[in-house]
């Protein structure tokens, strides 16, 4: 399958604009565009937020039977679209039904002032669907006559975030080798990482799949029920079902960013001094104040912190991640990830 990477992720949340003030005021997102009823979105409201190459489109229904009502009241703000950009929306839902996947929504075509944007659903995981999208044309539109982009004056510092490096879904048990054989054969994705996690008592099981070109990547997890119950068994349980657990943004400058955010009220997850101990030769004396993390693959390195959830439920929530050639994931800080949520969880 041509897929070129995540074009977008969709939250459905009960109140957009209060979603959209937090990323914006503590994460550094820009308000690119609106819709609603009056645009041709009926029954909803939606904010389009951008910073880099991050675009995140909030929904928040308008009346008691549309989806991102249903989704709200049984899962909580959550993550309800990941959005798969592709050289042809309709080849590709095409491929990936024929594959497997389930039907959701046929290709469809939005067009204004040279701008086309063709997009078509198809099932992921849970309630969780993945659009698949085409863009043709001006780049600044998002959803041409549907979404009124908004003329933005110029930045005044530099964005702290790139990409949408990964999206973490936990899974019940007995999912996961179904979940990741449904990627690898609807979507053609590739399991490039795996590993077993233990963070105290509890473990889990857990498998990375990437589309071929590398630009989507999902990490896969699931309990392992012959533990201690933890958190991804409350998030399950919080959740109603398997769903995003956090999308992973990525940096060129991690410690900058976690500084301009913590100052505007973000939280993040506490790491012991302990961790570093058995760390030399890097650039330990940042990391270590902020509680960044630092792992290394057979490709480079990468930094990682998880933000503490901003959620009721304690379920979404955002990690930070710098790469310095690394592909993948190491070894190691995907254990000291959770342990660190353990720990606010605990609080």
């Amino acid at each position: 399958m041509d897929f070129l990477g995540v074009d977008h992720v969709e939250f459905y949340v009960g109140d957009a604009r209060q979603a959209a003030f937090v990323l914006c005021s503590g994460f550094g997102f820009r308000l690119y565009g609106q819709g609603g009823p009056e645009t041709g979105l009926p029954g909803q409201r939606s904010l389009l937020l951008g910073q880099g190459d991050c675009r995140v489109l909030l929904t928040s229904g308008l009346t008691p039977d549309h989806p991102a009502v249903e989704y709200v009241a049984r899962h909580g703000d959550g993550v309800a679209v990941i959005a798969f950009g592709t050289r042809d929306a309709a080849a590709a839902y095409a491929g990936t039904v024929a594959s497997g996947a389930t039907a959701v929504e046929a290709p469809r075509t939005y067009a204004c002032e040279g701008s086309t944007v063709v997009t078509a659903t198809v099932s992921g995981f849970g309630d969780v669907v993945h659009r698949l999208v085409e863009r043709r044309g001006a780049a600044r539109e998002f959803l041409p006559g549907v979404i009124e982009m908004l003329d933005l004056p110029p930045l005044a510092s530099p964005e702290l975030l790139q990409s949408i490096d990964h999206a973490a879904v936990c899974v019940p048990d007995g999912q996961l080798d179904s979940t990741t054989q449904y990627y690898r054969k609807a979507f053609g994705f590739e399991v490039i990482f795996e590993e077993y996690i233990e963070v105290g008592t509890q473990g889990m099981f857990s498998q990375v799949v990437q589309s071929p070109g590398g630009g989507i990547t999902l990490t896969l997890i699931q309990p392992d029920l012959s533990r201690s119950p933890g958190q991804i068994d409350n998030f399950l349980a919080w959740h109603d079902g398997p769903g995003v657990q956090h999308l992973a943004l990525g940096s060129r400058d991690i410690v900058a960013a976690v500084d301009a955010m913590a100052e505007r009220g973000v939280g993040f997850a506490v790491t012991p001094d302990s961790y570093y101990s058995a760390l030399d030769g890097l650039p330990l004396e940042r990391l270590r104040r902020r509680g960044v993390l630092l792992d290394r693959d057979h490709w480079g390195e990468l930094y990682q912190i998880f933000a503490t959830s901003m959620h009721v439920r304690r379920t979404f929530f955002w990690e930070l991640i710098e790469r310095h050639g690394a592909r993948t994931f190491g070894t190691s800080n995907i254990p000291a990830l959770y342990e660190a949520k353990e720990r606010e969880l605990a609080r």
